[in-house]
């Protein structure tokens, strides 16, 4: 069998015997490259600009977020890639904690990926697809008195319908297990198919910004004219920060993604040079991207026009197709997400495949397929769980609840820096982060800030009560639920072969 060729400064930990099937390095830079970029721009793009409209009032304000949140994304993805230059093994930061702290942060991290964070998003964007086909094509649904029969009541969750808008439930299903079979059949195949995706969004994107520069109605007045009502014009100093806190926010979880491509690191070919190389050309593309929609945008509708709109981009677009803008929103936000959710399925599986080879997640996940080189298993339990994701309704809810916990592991991973240079000074880095130790020291010290803010706005909204739980702690409790499979993996894993 054909064997992963490893660097001399490469991890080989959880690499199979050598008389196992392997995992191959077959992406280039360019796939990789459309991996990142493709995996970040999903659906953020079409709905967040109207929110920040409404939080913010000024449109200044709103170019400033996205590119202060895309320039402290960039920080965390170069500080990111200087450890992936150093660690190129698959499982990317499930690894890169190993080496920083030990097996059980490693295995939090893991299991909060697998329960949560990757497959709740898996679930959430690519329902966000299904959603989308409505426009072209009828989806049945129950009656809702049937909708109701079936129903779970979750503490602190609430009530879920699982027979609820069910004809976009199958469809999201359906769309899951057919990415995760074009992954199963080869990570070539899944990557051709990402940058294929890729490429057509980019296109996309590109034409409703010419289109809405080209616009006769449009007028750059809009960039600098605030809404009647702006926020910002009446709120303290204090009051200022929670709303732009709230703003960046939504364009963090826009930017959100790019650490991803870390974990399917064996899979790229010479990831130590690639990876690092791959993560700023992507980030450069997606904060253009989002800089220039924001800006066609803003050309076409006022800001306090846009913070009205429920999807501002069909408006963009119906305002200059008439009524076949709304069918060009569809479909581009069908294609932004399809290509979103196959690169969260391709990498996202590697982490349990790392994890099952540290007897930490359920052994026949770390088997490698033997004629297709991919980790077939993990593919299939992560669609398997998605899917119930799916059919519970409540991804969006828990996502929420860990974004808490993920903003924790991105700050703890660019720590993860500071750390290795004392504990692994000799190892060769293809890469150091520009601007050490200043570029991982903001990244750490905005991301520490930011959990702070979201602990102290859960709270508040749980004081006035906004929400039944404080989302923040609640999102901590979803991450202790994998302490007993901690437990079962040490105590029956332990001592038997991978």
């Amino acid at each position: 069998m054909a064997q992963l060729a490893q660097p001399q400064n490469a991890t080989t930990h959880n690499q199979p015997p050598k008389s196992a099937p392997s995992l191959i390095p077959t992406l280039g830079l360019f796939t990789t490259v459309a991996m990142i970029s493709g995996s970040i721009i999903g659906s953020g793009v079409f709905r967040k600009p109207a929110l920040m409209a409404g939080q913010l009032g000024s449109p200044e304000l709103m170019i400033f977020v996205w590119i202060g949140a895309g320039l402290l994304t960039l920080f965390g993805a170069l500080t990111n890639a200087e450890i992936a230059s150093m660690i190129s093994a698959t499982g990317g930061q499930y690894i890169f904690f190993q080496k920083i702290y030990g097996n059980f942060v490693a295995y939090l991290y893991g299991w909060a990926v697998f329960a949560v964070i990757q497959t709740g998003s898996i679930a959430g964007i690519t329902y966000i697809f299904s959603e989308y086909t409505q426009y072209f094509i009828h989806l049945p649904r129950f009656a809702p008195e049937l909708e109701k029969a079936v129903a779970v009541h979750l503490p602190f969750i609430g009530t879920i319908l699982p027979l609820e808008n069910i004809g976009v439930k199958l469809v999201t299903i359906f769309v899951i297990c057919l990415l995760s079979g074009v992954n199963y059949l080869g990570v070539r195949f899944g990557g051709i198919i990402q940058g294929i995706f890729t490429s057509l969004k980019l296109i996309v994107m590109a034409s409703l910004v010419i289109a809405s520069f080209t616009y006769s109605g449009g007028s750059t007045a809009n960039f600098f004219t605030h809404a009647a009502t702006s926020p910002i014009s009446t709120a303290s100093p204090f009051a200022l920060i929670l709303l732009m806190a709230t703003a960046f926010s939504g364009a963090f979880w826009a930017y959100d993604g790019w650490n991803s491509i870390t974990y399917i690191a064996g899979e790229i070919k010479d990831p130590n040079r690639t990876i690092p190389r791959a993560l700023f050309i992507a980030m450069m593309i997606v904060i253009g991207v989002y800089i220039s929609i924001t800006l066609a945008y803003l050309y076409v509708l006022p800001v306090d026009v846009m913070a009205k709109s429920t999807l501002v981009a069909s408006d963009v677009a119906k305002a200059i197709m008439g009524p076949i803008g709304g069918a060009f929103t569809a479909a581009a936000v069908m294609l932004s997400t399809f290509g979103t959710a196959n690169g969260t399925i391709l990498a996202s599986a590697r982490v349990y495949y790392a994890m099952a080879h540290d007897k930490l997640f359920f052994k026949s996940s770390g088997v490698i397929h033997p004629r297709f080189h991919t980790p077939g298993n993990a593919l299939m339990v992560q669609a398997f769980w998605s899917s119930v994701l799916v059919l519970s309704g409540t991804f969006d809810a828990l996502t929420d609840m860990l974004i808490f916990v993920t903003w924790i592991s991105y700050a703890m991973g660019a720590y993860g820096v500071f750390i290795l240079r004392k504990k692994m000074p000799d190892t060769p880095r293809p890469y150091r982060v520009f601007g050490y130790p200043y570029v991982p020291a903001i990244f750490v010290g905005v991301a520490s800030i930011y959990v702070v803010l979201t602990l102290y706005n859960d709270i508040i909204a749980y004081v006035n009560g906004q929400s039944p739980i404080i989302n923040s702690v609640f999102g901590l409790f979803l991450v202790a639920t994998g302490l007993p499979f901690y437990w079962f993996f040490k105590k029956y894993r332990s001592g038997k072969d991978a």
